[in-house]
């Protein structure tokens, strides 16, 4: 029964991980590992970073979020092509991570190391990263929009009790909009039971 379509978990990171330092003839590599929720993250992490260290030559990451449907950039940042960002981004797979960003600023220490050298280093340090970093499982919720009129109130009040629901955002008026959230392997079960309640209307939440 464990198809993809069962699976309701995945694998992040706790918080950002502590900064780790792989050294190879002479460059330094210096290797950071981010929960982030979304690309635009991305850009402010590495700001930051760039300051930490703006003497260094390259600045090298790779992300990916989503659940589901999964979405991935790896940057060379001026290393040959393919010899950064991807040996970066294949650690957050065999991790198996989604939502992290992993960023390794070398510094050159004089000495090419070819692009062999390179993958190694790289590799090494966004590994190092990650077995820093504290991982997680977290559950894929599914978000559903409850729409009644207020006289229905406790009705709904009574299943988001019952069934455990989070409340993620309301609005209690005339007619009332309550966004619940639930592990998406329940999520059917509760779908059916609002839909199937007079009154009340519930629809998928299209994720952001």
């Amino acid at each position: 029964m464990n198809s993809e379509n069962t699976k309701d978990t995945y694998k992040t990171l706790a918080q950002a991980s502590p900064e780790i330092l792989y050294k190879e003839k002479n460059s330094k590599f210096f290797g950071y590992a981010f929960p982030i929720q979304n690309e635009d993250e991305v850009k402010d992490i590495l700001t930051e970073i760039k300051k930490q260290h703006f003497s260094a030559r390259h600045w090298c990451y790779a992300f990916q979020t989503g659940t589901e449907k999964l979405y991935y950039r790896a940057n060379d940042d001026g290393e040959p092509n393919n010899t950064a960002g991807m040996p970066i981004y294949g650690q957050i797979q065999s991790f198996d991570v989604t939502n992290v960003l992993i960023v390794v600023v070398r510094y050159f220490g004089g000495v090419k190391l070819g692009v062999g050298g390179l993958i190694s280093a790289y590799r090494t340090a966004a590994q190092m990263a990650l077995e820093a970093s504290e991982i997680i499982e977290k559950t894929i919720d599914k978000h559903f929009l409850v729409s009644f009129d207020y006289k229905n109130m406790n009705k709904v009040m009574r299943i988001i009790k019952e069934k455990n629901l989070e409340i993620v955002n309301q609005k209690m008026e005339l007619s009332c909009e309550i966004e619940i959230a639930t592990r998406k392997k329940n999520a059917e079960t509760i779908f059916d039971i609002f839909n199937t309640l007079y009154e009340v209307t519930i629809k998928e939440k299209e994720s952001d």
